[in-house]
């Protein structure tokens, strides 16, 4: 081609100068010409998972914000299946299966998915200087379930990766262990055990690395257990296994941050919405922890909690499992043995903590859009309760009755406890009773049914010696509905 263009300005610069197409003309040699390179790497990280909704939950939602935070370019792809094992993904290569939920964001932060996609399409579709692989969770940490798929996966990947950038790294990501109250049926593999868990899945990650040739590891795993020594505690999940769409998202997305740009994220500009300043630096510190120290737990003692005494602000209790409001404290499973330590309405830790005894039957998102029974309440704080059903089965289970206990209280102060919650589009009466009791005990009930604004309130309850008021949440005598549903959405906490 460039030859061309030289042949046609000759003959333009002989046309113009009067001068025939002579041999003078037809044996002017031509210059030495430098060949133009190929345009420079632009600087962008081009990270692809192969993976499941542990890789979603780790690189889908906050990963872009953090490196647009610091002007740095990312494109993001996640090849999908939910629940999927390295054996998945060894089948899906052998046949060239277009199997994939193929989600991508792109340099300017625009989301799309493409259905039915091949992990050969995927690859194409950009120079990737970083690709990982994972095992599914509640095999993460059983080595043998590494041995014979993630090397058929990675000679696959890496023969086609290669062509496209010769300089392409390869990761593993290292998953986290499960909630200690998680339900899921293969931590069974661990005993249920949530530090079993991790050390196996350490010790696993950590040898199938050498299977094949892998430049990094990911270890949101460690982050989440670094997570777990702070005030959050085991809260980072929001149904046992997968991260909650808060903390624990945000944890992992610093991880991978840190671990693809070599920068940590501590203080970086960005942090979710309803996140305070200190969760992120809990967040950002778990990370950069893991990252130095990826093989082992580093507790997070300068991130603890506060002293209880007289509160300042209130404490808002968020029942629902959606995503966490600024200054409300997400109660993030209906799980019984779920803990966690509250803060009050300004952001400060306050020594309280709230644990669920009894559980409830789920969560239901029927509530209203706004309210006004508590000042500046969220949509997503009204829109979602948890529920129960003290007459009749409901998803296989009756549950009579949900219990939580708030500690942490001073046995020689007074506290209110206020109540809202909300089912609508129903007919019957769906009456809910809240008891709380300490030394003395108090009772109140609200028909949930299409409640909008009401809240009920029991004030002046001590604490019991040990400081602790134990909260029972039923069916009121009024409710008439046939597996007597009953609800609670949010709930607020003051001291006298």
């Amino acid at each position: 081609m460039k030859k061309h263009i030289y042949l046609a300005l000759v003959l333009l610069i002989c046309s113009i100068g009067g001068i025939a197409l002579s041999s003078s003309c037809q044996k002017m040699e031509r210059p030495e010409m430098n060949i133009i390179p190929d345009p420079a790497d632009d600087g962008t990280i081009r990270v692809l998972t192969i993976g499941n909704s542990f890789s979603e939950d780790a690189v889908e939602n906050y990963l872009y914000d953090l490196a647009k935070a610091e002007d740095i370019p990312i494109v993001i792809g996640n090849l999908y299946i939910g629940g999927a094992p390295l054996e998945i993904h060894q089948k899906n290569v052998m046949e060239n299966n277009g199997a994939y939920s193929f989600r991508k964001i792109d340099r300017a932060g625009n989301k799309t998915t493409v259905a039915s996609t091949s992990i050969a399409t995927a690859l194409a579709s950009e120079r990737w200087t970083h690709i990982s692989f994972q095992q599914e969770s509640s095999n993460s940490g059983m080595y043998d379930s590494w041995v014979e798929p993630l090397p058929i996966v990675y000679d696959y990947v890496a023969a086609r990766a290669t062509k496209n950038n010769p300089d392409v790294k390869f990761l593993l990501h290292q998953t986290w262990a499960y909630a200690q109250n998680s339900t899921h049926t293969g931590f069974a593999n661990y005993g249920n055990n949530q530090m079993a868990m991790y050390e196996a899945i350490i010790d696993a990650v950590n040898r199938a690395k050498e299977l094949v040739a892998i430049d990094l590891v990911v270890p949101a795993g460690t982050a989440i257990q670094n997570g777990r020594t702070s005030v959050v505690e085991d809260n980072f999940t929001r149904d046992g296994y997968h991260l909650n769409l808060s903390i624990g998202r945000y944890t992992a997305a610093c991880t991978w941050f840190e671990a693809l740009i070599g920068k940590s994220a501590i203080g970086n500009s960005f942090k979710p919405t309803g996140m305070s300043d200190f969760e992120a630096e809990i967040a950002q510190n778990a990370a950069h922890t893991a990252i130095t120290k990826p093989l082992e737990v580093t507790p997070m003692t300068d991130f603890q909690g506060g002293n209880s005494g007289p509160l300042e602000s209130a404490v808002l209790l968020d029942f629902g499992n959606n995503l966490a409001s600024e200054n409300w404290n997400h109660i993030n499973s209906f799980l019984a043995g779920t803990r966690i330590n509250l803060k009050d309405s300004l952001g400060s830790y306050v020594g309280i903590a709230l644990e669920i005894t009894e559980r409830f039957n789920g969560v239901n998102a029927d509530g209203p859009s706004s309210s006004e029974a508590f000042d500046n309440m969220p949509s997503n704080v009204s829109k979602y309760s948890y529920f129960g059903n003290s007459k009749g089965p409901f998803n296989g289970i009756t549950v009579l009755k949900s219990v939580f206990d708030i500690s942490g209280l001073d046995p020689n102060l007074t506290y209110n406890l206020c109540f809202f919650g909300s089912r609508g589009g129903v007919s019957d009466n769906r009456e809910t009773k809240y008891t709380s009791k300490g030394t003395n005990e108090v009772s109140v009930s609200l028909n949930t049914s299409n409640n909008v604004s009401n809240k009920v309130c029991a004030n002046g309850i001590t604490p019991n010696a040990e400081g602790t008021i134990t909260v029972t949440v039923t069916s009121g005598e009024n409710n008439t509905n046939g597996s007597g549903f009953y609800y609670l959405s949010a709930a607020r906490l003051t001291s006298n």
